[in-house]
């Protein structure tokens, strides 16, 4: 099956490239888990944090916002030394910040899918030079996220983030899901 070109041949990733990524999502709570793990992922390559979400979602609580929201010094301090996780001391501190930052807010789903107007934005690139690190949308989204609060929600997590959880459909044109998620 032709796929995107970022995908390798590791299992775990042509799991998520084929079952996950760019697939609509709605649902509150796992929009909060991949905002989450978009932070994670800063400088660092998304299977690293394919291979380390099962760790994470064991030792965050399953990304319970409102437990993460009560996390204490001495629990991030435990993290730290957690070598099933990524272990990096402002990306955990940004977990509790987020946490409370997203209670916050009286509806994060519908805030998130405003900056595509609720419905996925389906882009047509053919190949690697024609996808964006950035958009305005995303630019969008990190400005209004900081303002209430979030920290690593940068324009390029953002625009990851918008990616994974099918705000915008950027299979390339070449690749089945592209076809497959076509509305």
């Amino acid at each position: 099956m032709p796929r995107c070109f970022w995908c390798t041949d590791d299992p775990l990733y042509i799991a998520y490239h084929d079952e996950e990524w760019g697939v609509p999502q709605k649902d509150p709570k796992a929009l909060f888990e991949l905002l989450i793990l978009e932070g994670f992922q800063a400088g660092l390559s998304w299977i690293t944090v394919l291979k380390k979400r099962a760790r994470f979602r064991q030792v965050l609580f399953d990304f319970d916002a409102k437990r993460l929201a009560l996390l204490c010094d001495a629990e991030i301090e435990a993290l730290m030394q957690d070598a099933g996780i990524i272990r990096n001391r402002a990306k955990l501190n940004a977990v509790r910040q987020n946490a409370r930052a997203w209670l916050a807010l009286p509806d994060p789903a519908g805030l998130l899918w405003s900056f595509v107007g609720g419905t996925p934005k389906i882009n047509h690139f053919a190949g690697r030079a024609d996808l964006p690190a950035k958009t305005a949308e995303a630019e969008a989204m990190s400005r209004a996220l900081k303002k209430t609060g979030f920290t690593f929600v940068g324009p390029t997590i953002c625009y990851a983030f918008m990616q994974a959880s099918g705000m915008v459909m950027d299979h390339t044109t070449d690749c089945d899901r592209y076809r497959a998620l076509l509305p």
